[in-house]
C-alpha cells in the first residue's frame, strides 16, 4: 500500500513522527462510491484517524486538532497540527504532496502544492504556521511528483511561473517548456531554513503512482501522510 514511510523518533520528547505516501493500490480521488470505504480502510492500516481538506490549489493553512468527518471538509491545501495521534492527508496525481515535521517540539504538516500552491508559496506559509504553533527544526519530505522533463506548459507559463520562481524553469526531455515545480517547491522549503528529504520519482513515468497528465479523468489520487505517533 506504502511507495514509501519513515519514522523518526525525537531524542528529547521521545516522540515519534511517521511520514508516509501511497502508490496506485489505494484510489483517494474523493469522487467515487467506495471512497468512504478506502478511507477506512486506510485508516486502519495507519491505525490512525485522519484530518483532510478540500484542495484548491490556494495558499490556506488550517491547524487542526480532530479528525474530519467525510463531507465536512474545510477547504485549505495545507493542514498543520501538534495533536498526538492525529494523521494529516493531502491527495495528489501529479502536484506536490509535502509532509513537513518537528520531531522534538511534535509539529507536523501536509501540503497539496501544485503550480498554482507553489507560485503562492504555501510551502512557506505551511513553515510559518508550524513555526507559530512551536516548530523550529523542521524536516520536510517531497514525495513523488510530475518531473520537470515531463511537465510540459506553454511558453507564457513558464515565464510567468519562473518570473516568481526561477527554479522552477525547466524543459521537456522533448525540447518544450516545462515547469519543475518539485524544485521551485524545494528551493522555497531551502529559503525558509528546512531540510529537504526528496522521496519517490516522477509520476508520469512510474505507473505504480496515479498521474493525471499520463491518465487524464480517469486518474485517481494517492496520499501524503504524517502524523506524531
Amino acid at each position: 500500500m506504502f511507495a514509501f514511510r519513515d519514522s523518526r523518533e525525537g531524542d528529547v520528547s521521545r516522540l515519534r513522527v511517521d511520514v508516509a505516501f501511497t502508490d496506485s493500490s489505494l484510489d483517494l480521488q474523493g469522487l467515487r462510491d467506495d471512497f468512504p470505504q478506502v478511507l477506512a480502510r486506510l485508516e486502519d492500516e495507519l491505525g490512525v484517524p485522519l484530518a483532510r481538506a478540500s484542495q484548491v490549489h490556494g495558499d490556506e493553512v488550517l491547524v487542526v486538532d480532530a479528525p474530519i468527518p467525510l463531507g465536512h471538509a474545510p477547504t485549505a491545501d495545507a493542514l498543520v497540527t501538534r495533536t498526538r495521534g492525529l494523521g494529516l492527508m493531502v491527495r495528489v496525481a501529479d502536484c506536490v504532496p509535502l509532509v513537513l515535521a518537528d520531531v522534538e517540539a511534535g509539529v507536523v504538516g501536509a501540503v497539496h502544492s501544485g503550480r498554482p500552491g507553489m507560485v503562492l508559496d504555501i510551502a512557506t506559509r505551511a513553515v510559518e504556521v508550524m513555526r507559530e504553533q512551536g516548530a523550529s527544526e523542521i524536516a520536510a519530505w517531497l514525495g513523488p511528483h510530475v518531473c520537470g522533463a515531463c511537465y510540459e506548459v506553454p511558453e507564457q507559463m513558464r515565464a510567468e511561473v519562473s518570473a516568481v520562481v526561477p527554479e522552477a524553469y525547466a524543459e521537456t526531455s522533448w525540447g518544450t517548456p516545462s515547469v519543475d515545480v518539485g524544485a521551485g517547491v524545494r528551493a522555497q522549503l531551502e529559503r525558509a531554513g528546512v531540510e529537504v528529504v526528496e522521496v519517490g520519482g516522477c509520476t508520469r513515468e512510474d505507473q505504480g503512482l496515479h498521474s493525471y497528465r499520463r491518465d487524464g479523468s480517469a486518474a485517481g489520487r494517492f496520499a501524503g501522510l504524517v502524523w506524531v505517533s
